[in-house]
């Protein structure tokens, strides 16, 4: 096999081809990590690091000054380090004994990584030599540290301790919380902790849910002005169901939130929620969590919220029939009632609550409005770069028309650290409950005829606010297509 290699370290650039043992180097050092990609100069194909004969053993180096040297490259712009150090022959040093590390030092910085860089997720990851440290930053994994294996429990059981978790038990998946203290920022970040045993050691996800919510409001979404004024005008009744729908990580529960918000500021009264967990802490708002031991189950809160006198209901899931059959019943008895559903569309809400068990008149009865979400990356506006739509391009987007159109490119800069994204933007498609559509499901319709009502009804769809968002320049043509299905 040829001794050329190519990799990938994640910022959508090819490095190479270089030799094995120069790649061995780079890993050795912390530059190029087991969860990186690579290929053989005379394959097409791409594979982890971690599973080519000379990379899979690879550990952090224990010089001190190595050590130090590797921690800068990773605190700032890790993968820009990465890139200006490719290259550079690393001088021959003597290793010299170094003092233990101070974990809690360690778990801290990780964190001020994480929140600085804002990640959703600080993950602790174990492998068979090594141990993984990487962050989730606008949906995409990170790889920050690349720690000795014997440094993985004391890394874990310091997150254990701050969680309240039990530092013995290491064979039972275990869970807790805990509010973690910026001091130069002076601000707090509530941090959600899940502990699961694996074959080579517990593995800890941390998720970092910011306190403020002053930014969770609706206008902050990127919501149309169409869209905007249909969620505003249903969020605003004094009755029925609004279910919000799309895959896990769409952005429904920040939806959710912000409507609560806006039903807050603009007609007061008492509103309840049931969550698994609770994620962001709402001045104004009740808000029950679901205990994980099942001492406050799901069900039984959903029966008691309704003697609490709510105006309006947040339920985090529909997770089974009962769980909607409260829901139901809580529209049906002068409640406004929030809460997800996992279809594909809007148009899927109707016929999976039926699939549920539901009566077709029930659902006509208490939905009010469907919305489907997805996420993508928002382009950083100082480093997009213009180009012109081609034929092909526009073709299939589903319109030639917009052959020639400008739109835009990731770049590079500061602001973004080099990745071209900065944030991300909601596309939403929305589908209003009018007397037609609630005679079409009164007669069982399936999602086909309602779809087709949308298009009846010029209902902008998916599609429609993604190709907008396009054009306007708030994301790139790579990201609407990996978010939606054409």
């Amino acid at each position: 096999m040829n001794d050329q290699w190519y990799f990938e370290i994640g910022d959508g650039n090819t490095y190479g081809p270089y030799p094995l043992e120069k790649l061995q180097k780079w890993a050795a050092a912390g530059n190029l990590m087991p969860t990186h990609r690579v290929r053989n100069a005379d394959s097409s194909e791409w594979v982890i690091a971690a599973y080519v004969p000379g990379l899979e053993l690879t550990t952090v180096i224990q010089d001190a000054a190595d050590a130090k040297e590797h921690e800068k490259q990773t605190s700032g712009n890790a993968i820009g380090s990465l890139v200006r150090g490719l290259g550079h022959k690393n001088k021959s040093k003597k290793s010299t004994p170094v003092e233990p590390p101070d974990i809690v030092a360690m778990c801290n910085e990780m964190l001020k990584i994480a929140f600085k860089r804002g990640a959703s997720d600080l993950h602790v990851d174990p492998e068979r030599n090594i141990t993984l440290v990487q962050i989730r930053v606008d949906g995409e994994l990170e790889t920050i540290r690349k720690l000795p294996k014997n440094l993985h429990n004391p890394v874990v059981s310091r997150y254990k301790v701050l969680s309240n978790m039990d530092i013995a038990e290491r064979r039972l998946p275990q869970d807790g919380r805990f509010v973690h203290s910026f001091d130069e920022d002076k601000r707090k970040v509530s941090i959600r902790a899940a502990c699961l045993p694996t074959t080579h050691g517990e593995r800890m996800t941390l998720r970092l849910l910011a306190l403020e919510t002053e930014e969770l409001t609706l206008n902050r979404l990127g919501m149309s002005r169409r869209t905007y004024d249909t969620f505003v005008k249903y969020a605003s009744q004094q009755q029925g169901m609004i279910l919000m729908t799309g895959p896990t990580g769409s952005g429904k529960s920040t939806t959710l939130y912000a409507a609560l918000r806006h039903r807050l500021a603009n007609y007061p009264g008492r509103i309840i929620t049931v969550e698994d967990p609770v994620e962001f802490d709402i001045v104004g708002v009740a808000q029950a969590e679901v205990d994980s031991a099942d001492k406050v189950q799901f069900n039984t809160v959903l029966r008691n919220i309704l003697r609490s006198d709510p105006d309006v209901i947040m339920i985090g899931e529909m997770r089974d029939l009962e769980s909607v059959d409260i829901a139901i019943k809580a529209a049906l008895t002068g409640h406004l009632v929030f809460s997800s559903l996992h279809t594909n569309s809007a148009a899927g809400v109707i016929t999976r609550l039926i699939d549920m068990g539901v009566k077709p008149f029930q659902v006509a009865a208490t939905l009010r409005l469907c919305v489907a979400q997805r996420l993508v990356k928002r382009l950083c506006s100082q480093c997009r770069k213009p180009r012109n739509l081609t034929s092909v391009e526009a073709a299939n987007l589903g319109n030639p028309t917009l052959e020639g159109s400008i739109i835009y490119e990731p770049g590079r800069c500061e602001r973004c650290n080099e990745r071209g994204f900065h944030g991300r933007v909601g596309i939403f498609e929305m589908l209003p409950i009018d007397d037609e559509l609630t005679r079409r499901i009164v007669a069982n319709c399936d999602e086909g005829a309602v779809s087709d009502y949308m298009r009846e009804c010029n209902m902008p769809r998916l599609r429609d606010d993604a190709i907008d968002k396009l054009l306007a320049g708030a994301t790139s043509l790579d990201q609407i297509f990996s978010a939606l299905i054409w």
